[in-house]
């Protein structure tokens, strides 16, 4: 039989903590945070000292006009944070269950999978699954892994950079990311033959934000080739503006291949015959080995194992 004996229960850590926790963070002033939660500023100093006193170190430093977290501080929050996500979770799938629905499952990829590998995936999720609720959020890399790591998403298609902490992640690749130039139809170099890069030197670019890891490595593609960088540049990585813009004028964009192709298939653009060898890290399937996959997500992970072997070639181990 099983001995329960772990420090929150000895410590009779109480829900209202992790919630004052987490509204210090956001409000940075006890008393708005006593405010929000509803209750008395007196009762929510005591439910922080008391907390502080079991863990023995200081949450907050108390500033003349607020509070800000101590080291300590932001590593409660941070938890606090994924257990309320947690069991936010747990009752919306309660509620799911007991409505007659299998649950919901949060999802996140970047721009390529996103408009490759997930439509696909749920639709088979849906196909079996009609009642089973999913989120989809698209985003890059950075952000989709933060909201991993609150619990907000369950599932990450993406990438992981030397930065990040992999302590409690599992990655399982995909798949490279081919990049490729592109240009409205009828672009004057869209019908050269043995196109390089000098010849699209002068061209006006759409390119990543810089600091991006494709602007680097677009930069870095001249660089190597003995040429500066296009200098007549316009920075954004919004999609809507960039087939937009490229309709407009004769200036030329950066883009996965992936959604290069989309786009090109409808008539937006059309994709120059353009080696361009500054492609882009693999990405691949991430999930938290802390925690366990809920019901709706073994249903969603299945289906991305199973179209990956259809969209990548690539044949992912079944859980």
């Amino acid at each position: 039989m099983s001995t329960y004996n772990h420090w929150f229960i000895r410590a009779r850590l109480k829900t209202r903590q992790l919630l004052l926790l987490v509204a210090l963070a956001e409000e940075g002033n006890i008393h708005r945070a006593a405010q929000v939660l509803s209750m008395t500023q007196p009762a929510a100093s005591k439910l922080l000292k008391d907390l502080e006193d079991v863990l023995e170190v200081s949450l907050f430093d108390r500033l003349p006009r607020g509070m800000r977290p101590t080291w300590y501080g932001e590593t409660m929050i941070r938890h606090a944070r994924m257990a309320l996500a947690s069991l936010n979770q747990a009752h919306d799938e309660l509620n799911a269950l007991k409505t007659g629905h299998y649950g919901q499952v949060g999802i996140g990829a970047i721009t390529s999978p996103g408009l490759t590998l997930l439509p696909a995936a749920v639709a088979l999720v849906k196909q079996e699954h009609p009642s089973l609720r999913i989120s989809l959020d698209i985003e890059t890399s950075p952000v989709l892994l933060d909201r991993l790591e609150q619990g907000a998403l369950d599932i990450v298609v993406g990438r992981l950079f030397a930065e990040h902490d992999k302590t409690h992640l599992r990655y399982e690749p995909l798949t490279e990311e081919l990049i490729c130039a592109i240009a409205r139809p009828g672009h004057p170099l869209s019908g050269m033959s043995g196109l390089t890069l000098r010849d699209v030197l002068a061209a006006g670019w759409i390119v990543p934000p810089a600091g991006s890891v494709l602007r680097h490595r677009f930069d870095l593609m001249f660089q190597q080739d003995g040429l500066a960088p296009p200098i007549n540049t316009i920075e954004s990585s919004a999609l809507l503006f960039i087939t937009r813009m490229l309709q407009q004028s004769d200036m030329v964009a950066v883009l996965a291949a992936d959604v290069a192709h989309y786009y090109a298939s409808h008539g937006l653009v059309t994709v120059l015959p353009l080696d361009m060898p500054c492609h882009m890290d693999a990405f691949g399937i991430i999930t938290r080995t802390d925690r366990l996959l809920s019901p709706a997500a073994k249903v969603m992970m299945k289906a991305l194992k199973q179209t990956s072997m259809a969209q990548y070639g690539r044949r992912l181990e079944q859980d």
